[in-house]
């Protein structure tokens, strides 16, 4: 579970006081400051992997993109600022972004073509909150995986399978495509993604069916 810190504190309130020297991980939400759970290294590795394949096609394809360290999402409408597991960068349009250079913050979604959350203990978080702000900011695709099957049925089946949703923006609102085991990752984003669910999850380790 996330853990509540503080309440009904400003953007740049948060980004004034946090991170920390703790080495925790924070997020704004509406206000409120979250302290994120310590990642598994199955987290760590589903993540690692899925950046590093991100990264190669991007230099395959001599996209202008990349993927940072640490770099905050905030919809711009809200007391809200997100730490995504995999942030992919449109780095021409930062130019754009008054909150970059300071604060390594971006808000318009021509700066971020993609964002991928690995879905852990507070997975309401990934399939409700920041699925509702990336959708209304407009970020044109959103993978949620969810290698351990902590989500709810609604979203991964009964019984839960492992799975990666990738949501799709059409006309203002995500389309969903699901895709377990065998099946071959389909992104707007990188068309020749050659990757498929099983390989993505056995780089954390998890079972597939």
């Amino acid at each position: 579970m996330t853990q509540a810190l503080r309440k009904l504190i400003t953007f740049d309130e948060f980004v004034a006081k946090y991170p920390d020297n703790t080495g925790k991980r924070y997020e704004l939400h509406d206000g409120v400051v979250v302290e994120m759970p310590q990642p598994t290294g199955d987290h760590e590795e589903v993540v690692g992997f899925l950046a590093f394949e991100l990264t190669r096609e991007c230099i395959r394809l001599n996209l202008p993109y990349f993927i940072p360290k640490t770099a905050l999402v905030k919809p711009p409408e809200s007391e809200s600022a997100y730490s995504p597991d995999i942030l992919l960068l449109n780095r021409p349009n930062l130019v754009n972004e008054s909150l970059w250079k300071k604060e390594s913050t971006v808000s318009q979604a021509a700066s971020t073509p993609l964002v991928v959350e690995v879905v852990s203990t507070n997975w309401r978080d990934d399939y409700h909150k920041k699925y509702a702000d990336y959708e209304e900011m407009g970020i044109p695709e959103y993978w949620i995986v969810d290698y351990a099957a902590l989500g709810g049925r609604e979203f991964i089946g009964k019984p839960k399978q492992p799975t990666i949703l990738v949501c799709c923006l059409d006309e203002g609102e995500y389309q969903i495509n699901k895709f377990r085991g065998d099946d071959r990752i389909q992104s707007l984003i990188f068309l020749e993604l050659n990757l498929t669910v099983q390989q993505i999850f056995e780089a954390g380790g998890a079972i597939t069916s």
